[in-house]
């Protein structure tokens, strides 16, 4: 499969389109800058890889519609204090002149983190999202234990990069947010990467808490299943979730190493069924947003 097949994909699913909840779109400056480590590799990317679709916004945008993305987020993430209600200022923006784009945003542990978020809600955000390895914060921090008792009763979804990959750092790995959602049972966490590595105990934290969820971002591509393929033991509970209403799909446009349709196409051969794509590409995602 190949970008312009994907409508005619969707289509034979009976579906209107696609809704991808893990889409990135940042200003421009600060896009460069995460484009040049993804591209040279450093201490948070590893190796790093060549980006697909390092494009003018213009053409970004085009490309989605052009496959039938529907609805998805511009998907920030701040690293240092002062930085996250600029982000939240430029992804409104965007999304006002962006129709398909969901109202996004981020937050920090900082001075005043509890107050923006609360202003993002009242504004609309239908989507936050966190990067614990880049921001380098454990999600168990002081500062942050209200801004999550306030997204989990507003029921928005974080999608949160939790796990290990590409390298350790940060709060990553299960346990941290295992223990943030038991202080929080009802927070709407979209675990990134379905957490992979570390697949087996972000699992288990979706069935084990009714509202979290997993994205598929990267997972069962070709390139993610040569560095950490996704466990056969675990197909049966994948299956599950996705009809349970508890597997989004994710694709982390344009920040990937292939084409866009290969994660369909990886979606596909897991051979799960029709009913399962169609819930996961779009039922799922539908239901949060």
């Amino acid at each position: 499969m190949i970008d312009v097949d994907v409508p005619a994909w969707w289509g034979a699913l009976g579906l209107n389109g696609l809704i991808d909840l893990h889409v990135h779109f940042l200003p421009e400056r600060m896009e460069r800058r995460v484009w040049h480590h993804f591209n040279h590799g450093g201490p948070l990317m590893g190796d790093g890889w060549k980006i697909e679709y390092e494009w003018p916004v213009e053409e970004r945008v085009a490309r989605l519609r052009e496959l039938g993305v529907r609805s998805f987020p511009a998907l920030s993430y701040a690293h240092k204090p002062d930085m996250a209600r600029d982000l939240n200022a430029w992804a409104a923006d965007f999304a006002r002149r962006t129709p398909e784009c969901l109202l996004s945003a981020t937050f920090y542990p900082e001075p005043g983190v509890v107050d923006y978020v609360r202003q993002a809600l009242a504004e609309g955000v239908r989507v936050f999202k966190v990067h614990l390895q880049v921001g380098g914060f454990d999600p168990r921090v002081p500062e942050l234990d209200p801004v999550w008792g306030v997204l989990a009763e507003a029921g928005v979804p974080v999608v949160v990069h939790a796990s290990s990959v590409p390298v350790p750092g940060g709060g990553v790995g299960p346990g941290p947010m295992a223990e943030v959602l038991r202080r929080h049972p009802r927070l709407r966490a979209v675990i990134a990467h379905l957490g992979m590595p570390e697949y087996e105990p972000f699992f288990e934290l979706a069935q084990r808490h009714e509202r979290v969820m997993l994205d598929t971002t990267m997972a069962f591509t070709d390139f993610s299943e040569r560095r950490m393929p996704f466990p056969a033991a675990l197909r049966p509970a994948l299956r599950d979730l996705g009809l349970a209403g508890k597997v989004v799909l994710g694709s982390d446009f344009p920040t990937i190493p292939y084409p866009y349709a290969h994660q369909l196409h990886a979606l596909d051969r897991l051979e799960l069924g029709d009913d399962w794509l169609r819930a996961v590409c779009w039922h799922n995602g539908a239901a949060v947003i």
